[in-house]
Parts: structure tokens; sequence; C-alpha cells
């Protein structure tokens, strides 16, 4: 019944590894300021609308 304990012990550090990993990125997702996350929100919606723009367009005009 010992490799029961190891078992347990390695999910038990897993799950604080975890843990960790997530409240670091949320720390780092805390760290912007509401003008870079606007920046960052307003550039990504200006390349996915030059890229769907491109295969919307037709040349047949």
């Amino acid at each position: 019944m010992k490799w029961w304990k190891v078992v347990g012990l390695a999910g038990v550090v897993g799950v604080a590894a975890t843990g960790v990993l997530v409240a670091r990125a949320e720390r780092q997702r805390r760290a912007y300021t509401p003008e870079e996350i606007r920046d960052k929100l307003r550039t990504r919606h200006a390349v996915a609308q030059d890229g769907t723009s491109r295969g919307s367009r037709t040349s047949g005009n």
C-alpha cells in the first residue's frame, strides 16, 4: 500500500504546482493597465479585420 501514498503525494504536488501557475498568470494579467488592454484588443481586432477582409474582396468590379 506504500505506492498509494506516492500516488497521492504526486497528486497533491501536481495540484499545488497548477495553483502556482494559475496565480502567476493572474498576477501578470492584472498587471496590465486598462489602456494597454484596449491597445492590445484594438490591434487584435485590426489584424482580424485585415485577415477577413482580404478573403471577402472580389477583383471583378
